[in-house]
């Protein structure tokens, strides 16, 4: 009985053995890495060795704004130049694709000083909030670029490509995930590091070294997960850190725009420039009211830096504002929540167009959302008008708006 046991306590722990993962980092499921260096990153490596300081900037969504993988490669940098002073800022909001991004990227990149470098990312959550619009996964990933290119032409950019099951999927059907395509193609214009780590997953996943469902688990991927990225962001960095260091610095060149709409002078606007407001007030601090629940009983959700601050906020049909800009487009940056409705705009007198502000995730979260109402202008003054319309169901007839977006 003891014997009979023991042997199948083995079998038991031989059954669990062979369920781990057969990961090794270094051993590449098709022969080939994941990443291109382009013009590499041979400026940061400058700052780094011989000025001994480095600002590293991440910029993504809620993969990069909880993701152990972003602590990951801060340790790796630290590691690899012990001698650095670092500053590191997590530039991560949850929902945020390309397009918020380059709306963003004044406020929450540029304004913290020269930036080094600087990891982005947006596959994931382009490919899941504008799926349908492959126009403005590249016009968003080509503002953040251009426009930092521009500003701070001395940056080196990597542009990293996340995984979600959709990804795999294009993979498996032999076709390249849209918003992998399109951020692919400015990374080329601009000679970007970029390193696709969907495909990666993707391989090694067919290659049996783990699975979807017990090891990576989710696009918000597990600890596993995030060191399955942090490893290959290291191996990338080690391969371009092996270069000979540059003795100057040197600007990376801004070439032709691959699409002359991309939102490269994309920024906020005040909510207090607008004006002519019926049925809309300016609201010092929002909260969402006591309200509804999810039908799991829990409590409707915010994300951080869209509650407790200042919004443009109206409820009724019909309430009204107008606002004018200079440039080639507009938006507004919105909370998008169970209550979110209808709404209509108009540009230069033009007749009126309708929009709704309902998302997917809407139900259950007030979420942070960049809402595009036209980038087709001619380069100049325009005059937007802005309402609520009457919406089915009568509650779902709310707006609140944190920024312009003004391009």
């Amino acid at each position: 009985m003891k014997q009979a046991l023991v042997s199948l306590l083995t079998l038991l722990l031989a059954a669990f053995v062979s369920a781990e993962p057969n990961y090794n980092p270094d051993r590449l499921p098709k022969g080939h890495d994941y990443f291109e260096l382009r013009d590499g990153l041979a400026n940061c490596q400058r700052k780094f060795t011989q000025e001994k300081s480095g600002r590293v900037i991440f910029l993504g969504g809620s993969i990069t704004a909880g993701g152990a993988w972003r602590q990951h490669t801060c340790d790796y940098l630290t590691k690899k130049f012990p001698d650095t002073k670092f500053e590191f800022i997590n530039a991560g909001i949850g929902s945020m694709g390309s397009v918020p991004h380059a709306f963003r990227l004044e406020r929450d990149v540029l304004s913290k000083g020269p930036v080094d470098l600087l990891f982005v990312e947006a596959a994931v959550n382009d490919t899941s909030n504008i799926p349908q619009h492959p126009d403005l996964m590249l016009r968003g990933m080509e503002g953040v670029v251009r426009h930092m290119r521009r500003v701070s032409p001395l940056t080196d950019i990597i542009q990293l490509h996340f995984v979600m099951e959709p990804h795999m999927a294009d993979y498996h059907a032999g076709r390249v995930p849209a918003s992998i395509a399109q951020h692919e193609r400015v990374a080329v214009a601009y000679g970007n590091p970029s390193l696709n780590l969907a495909r990666e997953v993707t391989d090694r996943i067919d290659a049996g070294e783990f699975t979807w469902a017990a090891d990576f688990k989710n696009l918000h991927p597990s600890s596993f997960g995030h060191q399955v990225y942090a490893n290959s962001i290291a191996r990338m960095l080690d391969t371009a850190f092996a270069k000979p260091g540059a003795a100057a610095a040197k600007e990376h060149p801004l070439p032709a725009p691959v699409d002359a709409r991309s939102y490269a002078k994309g920024r906020f606007g005040d909510i207090a420039q607008a004006g002519s407001l019926k049925g809309f007030s300016l609201v010092p601090s929002w909260t969402p009211a006591a309200g509804p629940v999810q039908p799991n009983g829990k409590k409707i959700g915010v994300r951080e830096g869209f509650v407790n601050v200042p919004a443009l906020v109206g409820t009724e049909p019909g309430a009204e504002f107008e606002f004018r800009f200079e440039g080639t487009g507009c938006g507004l940056f919105i909370a998008s929540g169970p209550d979110a409705g209808q709404i209509e705009f108009s540009i230069d007198g033009a007749a009126w167009r309708s929009l709704d502000t309902m998302t997917h995730w809407s139900s259950g979260l007030h979420l942070p959302w960049a809402l595009i109402l036209d980038d087709q202008f001619p380069d100049g003054a325009h005059h937007a008008k802005v309402r609520l319309a009457a919406s089915n169901p009568p509650s779902q007839s709310s707006l609140r708006v944190f920024h312009l977006l003004l391009n």
